[in-house]
């Protein structure tokens, strides 16, 4: 009951309409035929009038619909005393837009979560003490306590102490970054391992965490509508049904000829194959795990040109893998590994969740390593089996006057742990953020079903991006961006619709500016799924391909029932065009068409992805 009454109330028009003609059918068969006629009359004129003056709306911002052929049927019908015809017109009408209100109440909501996931509470140091204050609170040069696991809640300068910061939120960039005393820190990044004493250098409302949400906001207002399929069609098709129908008219000098021919030019066919195909190809696509937001997101995703990736969480797993093992003054890889894996099981920072996995992956044994010791932001020191062992940056390594193989240089183009054994570098292991196994046919499919341009858009290391660029055959790479840069890249792309496939807070901006945002929700930030046209729910990158063919798929058939529709209407009207048959008949019969239509329609339900192709 509560469905019902729900339905009742969010398609009013539709239920008004069917609910008329069930009382104007208990007048007639009652005896009562002139209040019928009156009754069903008035309805039907009803209905006429918004959709005229809808008409004259279009008409003044240059647009042209196809609603003035329903609006003519009606009136003509009414004048004429074909008033039963007249309704069967106004439901089929009422009936498409309930259709396509359905879909497009399936759009998003609010970017509620994002705002949830500010930080909300701030440290602030005051001579021996620390006083917890709300973060709009904080000054300029106020002095703030930030504890391991905390967000940066305001833009600041570290005054003492070092940490690991996980910028991912904010730059894209999937690895941890070591920030020292005198750096700049931003809000939203969240320190992992040590305390940090910092002064802000700008207030809440100035950081870099508010602009992200103000950009998206900037953003989401900005969002131009899409034009419903069926407008593409509908100049054509009005004005060859006008100069049929007036021509029989004019001949015959009978304007009940006219109505015969209009009639069965009525738009349903039109107004239906669209909203029908999208609301099946949706349901397709959830299937798939694949939310659809909105219709016109589905059509702008089928003539996509241009698909931007950012990398980190997209392209990649997000997660950082032993990328290369080396050894120094005879010490064998698998040593260096095992040492490093000893001193790094218990913890849980990224880099020892590598180690420690390619260490199981190559089968190595490594013991407990004892007096374990975590030198913040740097490292880890401990004993091996009597053996001094270090493991981390290449600063920890410094400090503790390690010997270094002659002539060794670092390689400052990837994130690197250095081991140590009694003292002398016994060898560095380099990590990188893993490819998606699926990346690379995910992106052939994409071409297969027709996008010409495939970017990556990312704020990651430009060396690291082009590397990963190489692998995936994508040749137009723009790296170290933040997320005001990601979203002018996105607006000066020329081949457009431009769709951008992202998973992080810093990508919710670009994902609400650009033509179709698709978001993988399934480890991704609740913001970039709520500015996303599309989320998919599964870890799994393919799925974008597979959404661009359900799109593809859908409006194929959408199209296809449209020229069913005006195929079967053209032929409609040449027969009725003879006089020889009521417009009533007329009426039923372009419900059949209906039907053929609705039908065909419905196929978006079903079939294999790869038949976009």
């Amino acid at each position: 009951m509560n469905k019902l009454s729900k339905f009742l109330r969010e398609y009013r028009l539709f239920t008004f309409a069917i609910i008329a003609g069930l009382i104007g059918l208990g007048l007639q068969l009652s005896g009562h035929s002139t209040i019928a006629k009156w009754f069903i009359s008035t309805v039907a004129l009803l209905q006429a009038i918004p959709l005229l003056w809808g008409m004259i709306q279009d008409l003044r911002t240059g647009h042209y619909g196809i609603d003035i052929l329903a609006a003519t049927a009606i009136i003509t019908s009414v004048i004429l005393g074909e008033y039963w015809a007249a309704l069967l017109v106004v439901i089929m009408l009422t009936g498409g837009e309930s259709l396509e209100d359905y879909a497009e109440r399936r759009a998003k909501t609010e970017l509620t979560e994002l705002l949830k996931h500010a930080p909300v509470i701030a440290h602030v140091k005051k001579g021996n003490k620390t006083v917890d204050v709300k973060v709009h609170a904080v000054t300029v040069g106020d002095k703030l306590l930030i504890k391991p696991g905390e967000m940066v809640p305001v833009d600041a300068i570290i005054l003492d102490g070092s940490a690991s910061l996980d910028e991912s939120s904010l730059t894209g960039e999937s690895l941890p970054q070591l920030k020292e005393k005198g750096a700049n820190i931003l809000s939203g990044a969240i320190v992992i391992d040590g305390a940090l004493t910092v002064r802000a250098t700008a207030t809440a409302k100035d950081s870099q965490f508010e602009q992200i949400i103000r950009l998206v906001r900037s953003a989401s207002s900005s969002h131009a509508p899409f034009v419903r399929l069926a407008e593409r069609y509908s100049i054509p098709f009005t004005i060859t049904s006008f100069a049929i129908a007036g021509a029989v008219w004019a001949i015959s000098g009978d304007p009940i000829r006219f109505l015969q021919v209009i009639i069965v030019a009525t738009p349903c066919p039109l107004l239906l194959a669209a909203p029908i195909a999208l609301v099946s190809g949706m349901s397709r696509a959830s299937k798939h795990g694949i939310i659809v937001k909105t219709g016109s997101a589905l059509e702008r995703l089928a003539e996509a040109e241009t698909i931007a990736f950012d990398k980190t969480g997209t392209l990649t797993y997000g997660k950082l893998s032993v990328a290369s093992v080396k050894a120094f003054h005879g010490h064998s890889k698998d040593t260096v590994l095992a040492s490093a894996a000893s001193l790094e099981q218990n913890s849980n920072h990224v880099v020892a969740s590598a180690i420690v996995t390619a260490a199981i992956t190559a089968k190595l044994k490594f013991t407990k390593a004892k007096h374990v010791k975590e030198i913040s932001g740097r490292g880890l020191e401990a004993k091996i089996s009597n053996k001094s062992v270090l493991v981390g940056r290449l600063s920890l390594m410094q400090d503790h006057n390690v010997d270094m193989p002659t002539g060794f240089q670092t390689d400052t183009d990837q994130t690197a742990a250095y081991v140590a054994i009694n003292n002398e570098l016994a060898g560095v292991i380099t990590f990188s953020d893993e490819v998606r196994v699926e990346s690379a046919t995910t992106l052939m499919s994409l071409r297969k079903f027709g996008i010409k341009h495939i970017l990556m858009v990312t704020g990651d290391n430009k060396t690291i991006a082009k590397k990963i660029a190489k692998k995936l055959s994508i040749t137009e790479v723009y790296a170290e961006m933040l997320p005001v840069d990601k979203l002018r890249t996105i607006e000066n792309v020329k081949n457009r619709p431009v769709v951008f496939v992202g998973d992080g807070i810093n990508d919710a901006p670009v994902l609400t500016v650009s033509d179709i945002g698709i978001a993988l929700g399934a480890h991704g930030s609740t913001a970039a799924s709520e500015s996303a046209d599309l989320v998919i729910l599964q870890d799994d990158i393919s799925r974008v391909a597979e959404a661009v063919a359900v799109a593809k798929r859908t409006f194929k058939i959408a199209r296809q029932s449209i020229f069913i529709g005006i195929g079967l209407s053209f032929i409609l009207m040449a027969a009725f065009a003879t006089g020889k048959f009521s417009p009533l008949l007329g009426a039923v019969l372009q419900e059949v068409v209906d039907v053929v239509v609705i039908f065909n329609a419905l196929r978006a339900r079903n079939g294999s992805y790869t038949e976009a192709n």
